[in-house]
């Protein structure tokens, strides 16, 4: 944790070339919009302003939660297993949809309710599931130090192994729950105005889980000015580990992409940790539950997309990625003011 002290701002000079490289190219100034933001953003984060994303990443991070047993989800935590061993051998939704983009895929266990046995599963296991919110701490603050610190050595790994972009993920069935409770508290909204259907409940299950957040969020008492503390009591080891990601992001200077309202709670709990790690975030779509442009807003970001995605594993995060290659194709092009016989554009 104490890497995070070492963070420092953007490079401001980096961003400018990059800024002055746009206005070189033959188009109106600004018209790409915030795909230009994020290529200068990137800059900014790499020191560099011949941007590349040659080689990109994205890391599911999967644990189960306790609180399943209060009946908030459609499915069991066995589905987590699953899910993750799926992801692991390339043929989940996330490794479908990575695959066209050029994108690995990791799958690492952070709390997983079984011993996985599959040697392409990441095992950073810090125990077997959560502890059930509803009725205590989610995990210890040893735990959930832990985990973040797994988040900041991944990114550093894949920093070693030249990864110029991280896409954010998850995997475990009742983490709408848990993230619905840690983004009450954070906002300072009513379960009711943050808590969504996550995978599909009936009407009746779906009140049972807004109260669940509710009593989970009475019986632990957390701090809302304190960040590890509602993560520690409410929160999960999917949501520390991405924690970890985006902080890890700012600590080695990768960009980190956040996806859908899972991962936006983490970046949300890595920006109350340390404010800066917002600049190495680049928003990816808004999730079409409730609290998820309620996060963006907070953190002061704006999703570029607005699907009504709500799947998760990273599958809406990886959207930007076809996204930024195109207005890299932009950037990189040749078609440029001073080969045309043509008079730049101006700022007023």
């Amino acid at each position: 944790m104490n890497r995070i002290k070492n963070i420092s701002g953007l490079d401001v000079k980096a961003m400018q070339k990059s800024h002055e490289h746009w206005n070189s190219i033959a188009k109106p100034l600004n018209s790409l919009g915030i795909l230009e933001k994020y290529i200068m953003q990137i800059a900014g984060i790499t020191g560099n302003p011949n941007v590349k994303l040659n080689k990109r990443c994205a890391v599911i991070m999967c644990a189960d939660n306790g609180v399943v047993c209060e009946g908030v989800t459609q499915t069991g935590s066995e589905v987590t297993e699953i899910v993750a061993n799926a992801v692991a051998e390339g043929t989940s939704n996330i490794n479908r949809m990575a695959q066209p983009f050029n994108t690995d895929v990791i799958a690492v266990d952070m709390g997983i309710k079984s011993d996985i046995q599959n040697d392409k599963v990441l095992n950073r296991k810090i125990a077997y599931g959560t502890k059930n919110i509803a009725h205590e701490s989610a995990m210890t603050l040893q735990q959930t130090e832990q985990a973040i610190s797994y988040g900041i050595d991944i990114v550093r790994d894949l920093k070693n192994k030249n990864t110029d972009i991280i896409v954010t993920g998850e995997m475990g069935i009742g983490n709408t729950t848990t993230s619905s409770a840690v983004a009450s508290v954070l906002l300072g909204k009513a379960p009711e105005l943050v808590t969504g259907k996550g995978s599909g409940l009936d009407e009746v299950r779906f009140k049972h889980k807004i109260e669940t957040v509710r009593k989970a969020i009475e019986t632990n008492s957390p701090d809302r000015n304190n960040p590890l503390d509602v993560l520690s009591k409410l929160g999960g080891f999917d949501i520390a580990g991405m924690t970890g990601l985006f902080l890890g992001g700012a600590v080695y200077r990768v960009p980190v992409i956040i996806d859908g309202v899972i991962s936006a709670v983490s970046a949300l709990l890595a920006y109350r940790i340390n404010p800066q790690s917002r600049d190495f975030m680049l928003c990816s779509h808004v999730s079409k539950e409730p609290a998820g442009k309620m996060i963006l807003d907070e953190i002061g970001l704006k999703p570029i997309i607005n699907a009504e995605l709500c799947l998760g594993e990273g599958t809406g995060g990886i959207l930007l990625l076809p996204m930024l290659d195109g207005a890299l194709s932009v950037y990189n092009s040749a078609h440029k003011f001073e080969n045309l016989p043509m008079e730049r554009y101006v700022e007023f």
